[in-house]
């Protein structure tokens, strides 16, 4: 079988896959993404197939975490991750508000059909499909784009669709790779999961839980004991740290956090919340570990700070007088 172009114009991959995909067929996907809209277009063709197996090729739903110097990777991973609910191109596809219909349906058809890997390797993989005795190359990703039913931002889109015995060699890499326990991870569970989270119903408490947890999980990973406020020396039972807020001494302790990690944090709070006296329990407590501080403020703030010099109103706070230089 000579190689057939595929341009997605005069002819997308979704009509060849239509033609291609039978009853009982074997599916090997190798792919950076994997998107519900896609499944939604082949729905009555996947449905009868014996099995697909799914290759993430890049990192994609894996447990262990990246380490910090690799951060700027968890964007595009993602977004890999996201284009399970549509990909940026399959936008018009999302405002027809049928996601939770099409993500039930899909959910339920991997439990039966589909198992998910992923690539946990620094390896390179290109992306292809195998359908039977076919093979389609290249395939970046199964998305409604790549099948022609979307346009994407590409100029144009050429996958070749070759025959045996070149499917055969595809689909030996990918057996290969499929059994290699070093560079492959299960994530079907994960997939699922996350499928399903699109047609479930949640309370609003939990959604505001889960959006806080987003807002700040990385926070939350970066926090050390070697960047935590060291409470031996007796900042907290400072007169001024019992005089805040607990929302105050949340800032406090923040503010100390990024202090000794970055050497330099800015307070940026609404007026009237108490910034003076968040940063006056941060001054006790670098005074308390024998820190000199230097408080630089505008001239007609002076007054102000000037205040917290004078012995008289410095006696309201007993034990915490703080000896400041302005």
């Amino acid at each position: 079988m000579l190689p057939e172009l595929i341009d997605n114009k005069n002819k997308t991959l979704k009509d060849d896959l239509s033609t291609e995909i039978k009853s009982g067929s074997k599916l090997a996907i190798a792919a950076a993404c994997f998107s519900i809209y896609a499944f939604q277009e082949l729905k009555d063709e996947l449905s009868g197939i014996d099995e697909l197996r799914f290759i993430f090729t890049s990192p994609t739903f894996t447990t262990e975490k990246a380490k910090k110097e690799r951060r700027e990777f968890y964007i595009p991973r993602l977004d890999r991750e996201r284009s399970l609910y549509g990909t940026e191109f399959e936008v018009k596809l999302r405002n027809e508000m049928t996601q939770k219909a099409i993500a039930r349906e899909c959910a339920e058809w991997i439990q039966k059909k589909v198992t998910f890997k992923s690539n946990i390797s620094s390896d390179h993989i290109q992306g292809f499909m195998n359908v039977n005795e076919t093979n389609y190359m290249p395939v970046n990703g199964f998305t409604t784009v790549e099948l022609g039913c979307e346009r994407g931002n590409n100029a144009y889109s050429a996958i070749f669709k070759n025959g045996s015995p070149i499917s055969n060699q595809f689909l030996s890499t990918f057996d290969e790779l499929w059994n290699d326990e070093e560079k492959m991870q299960n994530v079907t569970d994960i997939v699922i999961e996350n499928i399903t989270a699109a047609y479930n119903e949640n309370s609003p408490d939990f959604i505001y839980f889960v959006t806080l947890y987003n807002i700040f999980n990385e926070f939350l990973e970066d926090i050390s004991e070697d960047f935590l406020p060291n409470e031996a020396t007796g900042f907290k039972e400072s007169k001024i740290w019992s005089m805040l807020y607990n929302f105050q001494k949340d800032a406090a302790l923040a503010i100390i956090n990024k202090l000794e990690k970055y050497n330099g944090c800015i307070l940026a709070d609404s007026v009237g919340l108490g910034k003076t006296f968040t940063a006056l329990s941060v001054i006790k407590y670098y005074e308390n570990r024998n820190k000199s501080v230097l408080v630089l403020c505008p001239k007609k703030l002076t007054n102000n700070w000037n205040t917290y010099k004078d012995i008289h109103f410095m006696m309201s706070f007993l034990k915490s007088i703080i000896k400041l230089s302005c």
